[in-house]
């Protein structure tokens, strides 16, 4: 089995080196802009979509022209995988896996990736690296690389330059030494219960920065815009962001692996968190309702993370010898795991459940915990997918013998 795997470490380059990351950076952000400028135009007009390969060979017009000279300065393989970053954003479009791509703007998300292996030269001993055209690098070596090198990736985030390393290699399937299966219902004020009963609290990391956040950020906007005191007092708001994410990184990979390596199955819903978190606030035509209300709400959700806890539950089960089964989500909390009974009334307050039939009662992320293992029981034994019918009383019982144990 192939695994393909990314060591990740930060960069100490010197101040030139850091000179010539952030116009290489501007470089390739530039060739994406100016491509998908063409892009545009180029629809407008009527014509076909333009390939990759073609718009390869505008970008070396655009090198030798008189009107960019400066994009020769940089290497031009980073510059081209700018180009099928553009192509793959237009088919994930076309697919209707993204929205329509945009534009990309100064400071947010630089990056530059060179794709091809035998230009980049990896001494673990002397925790350097070698790139074109910026020459040996040193990095701060957390630990070894493994495999064999495909590419690298160099990016910007709060001030600091990091270099993402990704390799492949050959192992051997793993075997799961646990033999257990557990559902797991992510929520707000429990990021995750299992079915039998324990729960996993938040940590909630952006609303414990909340406040200090917007001191800041009340702080920025007072500022002259690209002014010197604005950009330090964007510094700071960009270093709080910084805090936030490798908190929740941090929290969510800990939880992660503790699962995986404790659990051979793991069932969880499929839930949809872009629609959960959609904007209520409507148009000037349509005003929405509770739009405060749905707005902290969606902020409790993004603050989860729940895609990425998905995510690393999945290639992290994998690679312990165990699956992820992902199963629809609706009525999971209203439905009675003792009778099957299913209605609103079931779920008496968002802690409580008692079966208005059988009189069961539970707390309501458990019952849902409970319903989500029998699914993926269902899923794993018999391939079902319960058709996602809302209007639906009941749900088919033709293999609701599977019961949790």
């Amino acid at each position: 089995m192939q695994r393909l795997q990314a060591f990740k470490y930060e960069l100490q380059p010197d101040g030139e080196q850091e000179r010539d990351m952030r116009r290489f950076a501007g470089s390739c952000r530039f060739v994406f802009n100016k491509a998908l400028a063409l892009q545009k135009e180029n629809y407008e007009a009527g014509n076909k979509f333009i390939g990759y390969v073609a718009m390869a060979k505008q970008l070396t017009d655009w090198r030798n022209g008189t009107e960019t000279p400066w994009l020769k300065e940089a290497p031009c393989h980073p510059q081209q995988h700018a180009l099928k970053d553009l192509e793959k954003a237009y088919k994930n479009f076309f697919a209707k896996r993204a929205d329509f791509p945009r534009f990309k703007r100064k400071g947010n998300g630089d990056s530059f990736r060179y794709p091809d292996h035998t230009q980049i030269k990896l001494d673990q001993d002397n925790s350097r690296i070698f790139l074109p055209k910026l020459g040996w690098l040193r990095y701060r070596n957390s630990r070894n690389v493994v495999g064999d090198l495909c590419n690298v990736t160099v990016s910007s985030n709060g001030g600091k330059w990091f270099v993402s390393i990704q390799t492949k290699r050959a192992v051997e399937p793993s075997v799961p030494t646990a033999t257990t299966a557990i559902g797991i219902d992510v929520g707000i004020a429990r990021f995750a219960t299992m079915n039998d009963g324990s729960h996993i609290a938040p940590l909630n990391s952006f609303k414990k920065h909340q406040q200090r956040l917007a001191k800041y950020q009340r702080r920025m906007s007072r500022k002259v815009k690209f002014s010197n005191n604005w950009k330090k007092a964007k510094a700071k708001v960009q270093k709080i962001h910084t805090v936030i994410a490798n908190a929740r990184k941090d929290f969510l990979h800990k939880t992660t692996t503790t699962i995986s390596q404790n659990h051979a199955i793991v069932c969880i819903e499929d839930l949809q968190v872009s629609k959960m978190s959609k904007s209520a606030a409507g148009t000037q035509e349509q005003p929405g309702r509770g739009v405060q209300q749905k707005s902290r709400l969606n902020r409790s959700i993004l603050d989860q993370g729940w895609g990425e806890f998905r995510r690393q539950l999945e290639y992290k089960l994998e690679w312990n010898g165990g699956m992820l089964l992902v199963v629809p989500a609706y009525n999971t909390s209203q439905t009675c795991p003792c009778c099957r009974h299913v209605s609103e009334d079931n779920r008496k307050t968002q802690a409580q459940f008692k079966c208005v039939e059988c009189e069961y009662e539970n707390n309501a992320d458990t019952v849902g915990a409970i319903n989500i293992l029998e699914r993926g029981y269902r899923l794993l034994a018999c391939g079902e997918r319960v058709q996602s019918n809302r209007s639906m009383k009941q749900e088919p019982t033709e293999v609701s013998q599977l019961t949790v144990s």
